[in-house]
């Protein structure tokens, strides 16, 4: 038998002192001498809550920017001063807090403190470097379209906390309408030191922590202004179920959750004992029963999220389409079961050990320490949050847990969001919940709309031509497309040949189209990195039929097609051959059902103009229009020429590389 738990003792902090100083700018020093390294963390009340409506994403961009050039320094001078010290330097924002935090060798203190405040209150935002975190901000959003995960994150977050700013995320258009003026402003109105804290933590003491920050700091003063204190949502009497509707999802995703407290509620103990026992680990009720004994999905959690304001709480499951409504109602049956039963002595024990006894691991070294003691201190916790955490943790009863799960999760009243196909779900899960419907772009949707609708072109604009196309990486070529629509007996032949020897790529696709460009049948062969790449499927009777074989990471993958093919539906390899009949206008929408013959899967993907432009390529200068593909595995901007609706460029997100037309 394991012998009997010792008591609790506490766990063993360094010391640290307060002070503040003249500017009123907090100071937090953690000593820790063992090595000759300091870290540094400063934060300011600077965080997304803070954004100018219409301007969501102001203090993400201000993080990225204020180490891309700052001083006198531009973004590869300052790159290189940090660098050139073997230390570093970053900042980050979260729904509450921006951070800045640097590390670098007790010798090169006085050197990196100098650059922390170049970049703290002289950061350049040059133009250059303004596009450029706007471009990769942008791409990041686009691929986020492709990403269930995040969108379910995004709707759970708007739909639970509503017009509080705690439930907006960025978007392209919020993204676009920040200006260079927007980012200075906000750095200079919120990044004030009367409010934010300062904390060192390693070889440092007190008295040179003040003596480094007065000198790197000089003259910077100023407190920034108050929030305005924003409403929350009316409280849910009921649950509520949005259904994102994304057509071909082999998996739904599930969040489940409801708003909680402030993060200095007392309830906080019990509720972290209890969300062990729920889905806090791989041992918790949700991983063992959704995944271990059903085996419906890989894995379910759940947690409390703590903000500034009130937090909330989630669980969460990546599950197979078909049990998706299986898999829902045993997730709620558990999360009600939390607060609703007494939880058994021996589980709850374990949770209990298991979160006390990993504590000392969090505060091994200083900056845990220092970290720890951070958000304490930002969330305006008790001085002594840190060092009573454990001892309050165990000293937490089983009633005490289960009453803080009954306060602290609704089941009654929760909001739950699935990401998936609409059309293989919507009937079940009404049965469980009141079901609103939206696309993944947030539009309203019906059950009608699930229906494959046929993509509105004009056969008759279609011409036989060939594009050449270099597929260019840094400037340089490094392959080649080349795509061949020509007319035939009884309708068209697209032939398209892609050649990227760095990646290992050598394949043609050969797809034929009859006269109202429904498909007929789709071949390719070829490989990708020594793997086969091969389909061979017909389009005959509103099916689709055959085989395909694709690169994996472990190894070609074979399936078989045997699938509906709705009246309306284009083979994926459709898209860009189709382009010339597509009514292209300022602000268009076009959705398109496309059935993915390399997967044997239907899905939705859109086609939205989001802007003209001017484009010059080898092939020459275009007046187009800027076209945002979504819904496939990977996003793509493309920009299609005004006359002739010819594709003059491809940029797929994510991944550094363009589709060039060359003639």
């Amino acid at each position: 038998r394991p012998p009997a738990p010792m008591p609790v003792k506490a766990a063993q902090f360094p010391p640290f002192q307060e002070a503040t100083l003249p500017n009123g700018l907090r100071l937090l020093v953690v000593e820790n001498h063992k090595l000759p390294v300091i870290s540094v963390q400063l934060a300011f009340p600077a965080g997304g809550t803070y954004d100018a409506a219409g301007k969501v994403g102001t203090a993400d961009m201000v993080a990225t920017l204020l180490t891309q050039g700052a001083g006198k320094r531009t973004a590869d001078e300052f790159s290189a001063a940090i660098e050139g010290i073997g230390g570093s330097i970053g900042a980050s924002a979260d729904p509450d807090f921006l951070t800045v935090s640097a590390n670098f060798l007790t010798s090169d203190a006085a050197f990196g403190m100098g650059l922390m405040a170049d970049a703290v209150m002289r950061p350049s935002f040059a133009d250059k470097e303004v596009e450029l975190a706007r471009t990769q901000t942008l791409s990041a959003l686009q691929l986020e379209q492709s990403q269930p995960a995040a969108i379910a994150a995004r709707f759970f977050a708007r739909e639970l906390y509503g017009a509080h700013p705690y439930g907006r995320r960025p978007d392209p258009t919020t993204v676009k309408a920040i200006s260079q003026a927007d980012l200075k402003a906000f750095q200079a109105t919120r990044m004030r030191p009367a409010g934010a804290l300062l904390v060192f933590a390693g070889d440092i003491s007190l008295a040179k922590a003040k003596a480094l920050a007065a000198t790197a700091f000089a003259g910077w003063t100023g407190t920034a202004p108050a929030a305005v204190a924003a409403a929350l949502p009316p409280a849910r009497t009921a649950t509520e179920l949005l259904l994102v509707h994304r057509a071909g999802s082999v998996q739904s995703n599930i969040l489940v959750g409801n708003l909680t407290w402030g993060p200095g509620d007392p309830r906080v103990y019990g509720a972290r004992l209890a969300n062990q026992v729920l889905g806090g680990s791989g041992d918790s009720r949700l991983f063992l029963i959704l995944r271990e004994q059903k085996g419906w999905t890989y894995g379910a959690y759940s947690s409390f999220t703590r903000f500034k304001g009130t937090g909330y709480f989630q669980a969460s499951a990546e599950v197979r389409t078909d049990v998706t409504d299986s898999s829902l109602v045993e997730l709620l049956n558990q999360v009600k079961r939390i607060g609703a039963e007494t939880i058994d002595a021996k589980e709850f024990e374990d949770a209990k050990s298991s979160l006390v006894g990993r504590f000392p691991l969090q505060v091994e070294t200083s900056t845990q320490v220092a970290g720890q003691v951070t958000m304490a201190r930002l969330l305006g916790l008790p001085g002594d949050y840190v060092q009573t955490y454990r001892q309050k943790l165990a000293a937490t009863t089983a009633a005490g847990a289960r009453a803080a799960a009954k306060d602290g999760i609704k089941r009654d009243a929760a909001l739950i969001v699935v990401v998936g196909d609409g059309a293989k779900i919507y009937e079940k899960l009404k049965g469980i919940a009141p079901v609103k419907i939206i696309s993944v772009e947030g539009d309203p949707m019906t059950p009608n709309d699930f229906k494959v609708k046929a993509l509105d072109i004009d056969a008759s604009a279609l011409a036989a031509r060939t594009d050449s196309f270099a597929v260019i990486l840094q400037g340089n070529a490094i392959g080649a497309q080349v795509g061949k629509l020509e007319k035939v007996a009884g309708g068209w032949k697209y032939t398209e040949t892609t050649s990227i020897a760095m990646a290992g790529m050598q394949q043609t696709t050969t797809l034929t189209l009859n006269d109202a460009l429904g498909g007929q049948e789709v071949h390719r062969a070829g490989s990708q990195q020594g793997q086969a790449a091969k389909i061979d499927v017909s389009y005959a009777g509103g099916r689709a039929k055959g085989s395909a074989t694709t690169p994996s990471q472990t190894g070609p993958k074979t399936v078989a097609v045997d699938a509906e093919m709705p009246k309306g539906a284009i083979d994926d390899n459709a898209i860009q051959p189709m382009m010339g009949a597509m009514k292209w206008a300022a602000g268009a929408r076009i959705p398109v059902a496309v059935f993915q013959s390399g997967k044997g899967t239907l899905a939705q993907w859109t086609l939205t103009v989001t802007g003209e432009e001017k484009v010059k390529v080898a092939a020459g200068e275009f007046d187009a229009w800027k076209v945002e593909m979504t819904g496939g595995d990977t996003p793509i901007t493309m920009w299609v020429s005004k006359a002739g609706s010819r594709v003059v460029k491809m940029v797929p997100a994510g991944i550094p590389i363009s589709i060039e037309l060359v003639k």
